[in-house]
């Protein structure tokens, strides 16, 4: 009898064959490769088979196959770049091919699609297919629409999440408590991850932090981070920063955290799909494999922010909580302003200067107070100060000056200079200010324009582009007063930034009438 082999291992018992790698530099947006119609039909394969090549050092990938009775000479294969790159094949080297048996996965997907839930165990096998690169682009995102149109219940969330942090490295810090925190982003500037990090270290609790670079902002924290120092470190180097400083910032794209969580954003943002239940996943996963054992979670509401209101706030905040419960987290949930920038700068040296302006006991009121009240409330959780003691408690470490030396301590940690200062953060070349084109008080800021107009001006790539706001909500103007200035180290783009402005309305005026807003 043979011996017993699982699905994962299993391949159908076909005739191996080989051919000669032809090599494309296109993308196919996928794992595709082209065999001569009459080599794949003489082997029992045709459109849209899986098979799994081998080059001679052993590399292996899984792709999909599309034919083609000319385009491909017999005895050849077409690699496209994503499968060429993966087996690092060169030209005219002999790739075996072999049948692949049909992903189990498939079933499962079909099974969320007619509206019935997964298991922990079905959840953690399409995890792991994911990971191996048996499932199509096509199949990963029917997988992700079922999600977002049938739901998700709490069992399933929970299986999603441990099923994300198994596909990744956990970091074994050997200390605690651990504390953690997130935003759900939308909001332009709003870098308090760069200053609850120090405070929250410098009360004696460790909070090793993953952050994220910007997709469709102008800076993410690991942007803005990068403009002082490395965030882009191995498990090994967080772990020893960690145990020396008791905080780090990098960038979480950089570890293997919840890998798979990774390739799953990669096939949500094109289809725009952010399911309830993947979102939850996929923020607490990468939290459970820090370790974290209390976390404060940051949802800004308002005009322009990605949640409207606060009773969707609520309900959002609820799932947080009971489903870190059940994952052996403590969670708590701010519910904050996000209708507007927080902070002066929009990019990732003007943000930065925000946040070293803070730690000094300056820069931005609204940054310094939203940064102390999420510190805050990790003090309380953690047992540091008594219950409503953690804000007065999070603004005496910040007014002393030790968030700012541990802030210093983790920069220099990480790469950076040694006492670093808002003097060695880069500055832009080129600056265009932004005037009121009449009388009036600000009204609204737009955190979306802003982000655009920072991206057109080069943000995040060009560290020192970005916008810098002259104003608040509020402020009364006069013509040609300033509402911001754009930043940007090349001309050419400082003038599309400026050409883009034209139908905004970024800083939205209203005229003043009879002493009222009219």
């Amino acid at each position: 009898m043979k011996p017993a082999v699982s699905p994962k291992d299993k391949v159908w018992e076909y005739k191996k064959f080989f051919c000669k790698a032809r090599l494309m530099d296109l993308t196919a947006g996928g794992k595709i490769v082209v065999l001569n119609e009459d080599d794949a039909h003489e082997n029992d394969l045709y459109a849209s088979h899986r098979v799994i090549l081998r080059t001679e050092s052993g590399k292996e990938a899984v792709a999909l196959i599309d034919l083609s009775p000319e385009l491909v000479r017999r005895g050849e294969i077409m690699l496209f770049s994503e499968v060429a790159e993966e087996l690092e094949a060169s030209e005219d080297e002999r790739i075996e091919i072999k049948h692949m048996q049909r992903p189990a996965s498939i079933e499962f997907i079909k099974k969320k699609m007619d509206g019935f839930p997964l298991s922990a165990q079905e959840t953690e096998t399409i995890m792991r297919e994911l990971m191996e690169n048996r499932l199509s682009e096509a199949e990963l995102a029917s997988y992700i629409t079922s999600l977002y149109i049938r739901g998700m219940s709490d069992d399933e969330v929970v299986g999603l999440t441990e099923a994300v942090v198994k596909t990744g490295q956990t970091l074994q810090l050997g200390k605690r408590p651990i504390c953690d925190k997130h935003c759900i982003g939308g909001v332009a500037g709003n870098r308090t991850t760069m200053v609850v990090v120090p405070i929250v270290a410098a009360a004696g609790l460790y909070i090793p932090k993953t952050s994220s670079r910007s997709i469709t902002s102008a800076a993410g924290t690991a942007d803005t981070m990068e403009t002082l120092c490395s965030v882009s470190l191995d498990i090994e180097e967080m772990r020893s920063i960690v145990r020396k400083a008791r905080g780090c910032v990098v960038w979480g794209g950089a570890l293997k955290l919840a890998s798979a969580d990774d390739k799953l954003i990669k096939i949500r943002n094109p289809l725009s799909l952010d399911p309830t239940g993947v979102m939850l996943a996929s923020i607490l996963a990468k939290k459970k494999s820090v370790g974290a054992e209390y976390v404060v979670i940051d949802l800004p509401i308002g005009r322009g922010a990605k949640i409207p209101d606060k009773a969707e706030a609520k309900k959002l905040a609820s799932n947080f909580i009971s489903i870190g419960k059940r994952l052996g987290m403590k969670i708590e949930v701010l519910v904050t302003d996000g209708s507007e920038p927080i902070g002066k700068g929009v990019g990732p040296a003007l943000e930065c200067i925000d946040v070293l302006s803070v730690l000094n006991n300056t820069g931005p009121w609204d940054l310094r107070e939203k940064s102390c009240r999420l510190a805050g409330e990790l003090l309380e959780m953690a047992g540091k100060v008594p219950k409503g003691r953690g804000f007065s408690a999070a603004q005496s470490i910040l007014s002393s000056g030790k968030a700012l030396a541990k802030f210093r301590e983790i920069v220099e940690l990480q790469g950076g200079k040694k006492n670093v200062k808002i003097g060695d953060v880069p500055a832009a070349a080129y600056k265009h200010k932004v005037v009121a084109q009449s009388q009036g008080r600000i009204f609204h800021i737009d955190n979306k324009m802003l982000s655009k107009v920072a991206r057109a001006a080069g943000a995040p790539n060009d560290k020192a582009a970005g916008v810098l706001l002259c104003c608040e909500r509020g402020d009364s103007v006069k013509k040609g007063d300033v509402l911001f200035e754009i930043h940007s180290n090349s001309e050419t783009k400082l003038d599309f930034a400026i050409k883009a402005l034209e139908g905004w309305e970024p800083v939205e005026l209203r005229k003043v009438v009879l002493g009222t807003v009219g």
